[in-house]
């Protein structure tokens, strides 16, 4: 078995000790995985807890029973990556949601309805106003960082396919899978890397009225699209001069399954005018500035990675009470309710759909693709081929900050892989087990 594929979770692991009253050297001994595996857990684990249970007089000794507790994987797989030929799996299984239905079938009459979601009503949660403005001040400050380090930092591209690699020493495996590859055999060309490839752009159309009618296929090109983030803030609450939407102070009165009317506002009181958190602008590539020494490097790299959480975290507050949507067989997101009617889906077998998209609910990853390249354990020395099995991989965002200084947040250690031994040879390699 690869033991780069191995899945440990380190979630509680008990060890005792034997220690002196005064605490000198402990002399331990390893029960249920001992203290062996510290030193590969410090990588995965944020606290050890030590409890004194008890004294031996006769040896003047004391037991201390220590458990190491980890919210995250010591070493997981990456996620599954379906060709252009398999359809994207529904976030909740199709016999679940029938299961689900049934239940809600059953005990309607003796469960109390649950309120509608002020979205559906036509409102704004007042809680996440902010939310979506730091969300939106996150992709700013993440694009604008990105490249200024893009100035500094060695990221290179294929020229060929969407394969990427940061570091000043390109990979050696052999996959690519772009135009001509079978003539050079699999092997990458090469190419300096732009924000684009880093961040991969995922654009939707703008909607004034969320609730409105879905845009048909003739006004596929009279109405803008912007970036899908930005569009989720938009309709959760961020005010853009360029790209109005409509907002309701009384829920819309529903005269039918898909009808609606609005409700007079008239007899309400002016709005009050409430001051929002003061929005970013992109930096135009001119106007960036490189960092000058390898403090301040490290500082955007540090500023990187808490935007790049600070944006996933607060879009996937946003997408629980603003439903997105993705379609099932190419990358095309909708945010909105209900998916738009333009037939220009061109995945594999469209001609039987007439091009229209196989709408279903999209996960954060379909909203912001993370982007895996290879973790780079020595940024000095070459990446092996034969030893790819062992090595990890990270979001492109991440790897670039963790070479450039910054840490590395704990939810991405388990598929970088940094607690798997890598052989010094591939003769060390085969003898892994």
């Amino acid at each position: 078995m690869d033991i780069g594929h191995r899945n440990y979770h380190c979630i509680t692991t008990y060890f005792c000790c034997s220690v002196s009253p005064k605490f000198d050297l402990p002399s331990c001994s390893a029960q249920r995985g001992g203290l062996s595996l510290l030193g590969s857990l410090k990588n995965r684990c944020d606290q050890i807890n030590l409890q004194l249970i008890g004294a031996r007089s006769l040896q003047h000794q004391s037991h201390v029973r220590g458990a190491v507790r980890c919210d995250y994987p010591q070493n997981a797989d990456l996620p599954r990556y379906y060709s252009k030929k398999e359809k994207k799996p529904f976030p909740v299984p199709i016999i679940e949601l029938r299961r689900a239905a049934r239940e809600r079938v059953k005990n309607r009459n003796n469960l109390p309805k649950h309120p509608v979601p002020p979205p559906k009503r036509g409102l704004l949660v007042a809680g996440l106003i902010p939310v979506a403005y730091r969300v939106f001040n996150a992709r700013i400050k993440l694009i604008n960082n990105l490249k200024k380090l893009l100035k500094v930092m060695p990221v290179h591209a294929c020229k060929w396919c969407n394969e990427i690699h940061v570091g000043p020493i390109v990979h050696p495996f052999k996959t690519c899978t772009g135009p001509e590859s079978s003539i050079r055999k699999g092997s990458h060309e090469w190419g300096k890397a732009v924000v684009e490839d880093i961040l991969t752009p995922i654009d939707a159309y703008h909607l004034y009225d969320r609730l409105g009618k879905r845009i048909t296929h003739l006004e596929r090109f009279s109405i803008p699209r912007i970036p899908a983030v930005a569009e989720l803030c938009i309709q959760a609450g961020v005010e853009l001069p360029d790209y109005p939407a409509k907002r309701r102070r009384k829920p819309v009165i529903r005269t039918g399954k898909n009808e609606f009317i609005d409700a007079d506002e008239t007899e309400l009181p002016d709005p009050e005018t409430t001051t929002m958190p003061e929005l970013l602008v992109e930096m135009a590539d001119t106007e960036i500035v490189a960092p000058s020494s390898g403090e301040e490097k490290t500082r955007v790299a540090e500023e990187t990675v808490r935007a790049w959480e600070e944006m996933r975290n607060g879009a996937k507050r946003l997408m629980k009470m603003y439903p997105v949507r993705t379609c099932g067989y190419c990358p095309e997101v909708h945010v909105g309710p209900t998916g738009h009617k333009a037939q220009n889906c061109g995945a594999r077998k469209h001609q039987q759909r007439n091009g229209q998209h196989g709408w279903q609910t999209a996960i954060l990853d379909d909203l912001i693709p993370p982007r895996y390249v290879w973790h780079v354990p020595e940024i000095d020395k070459p990446m092996e081929k034969e030893l790819r099995s062992f090595y990890g991989q990270a979001p492109a965002v991440v790897e670039l900050c963790l070479q450039a200084g910054a840490d590395v947040p704990h939810v991405y250690k388990s598929t970088m892989r940094l607690d798997v031994g890598i052989p010094t040879d591939v003769k060390e390699a085969e003898m892994a087990v």
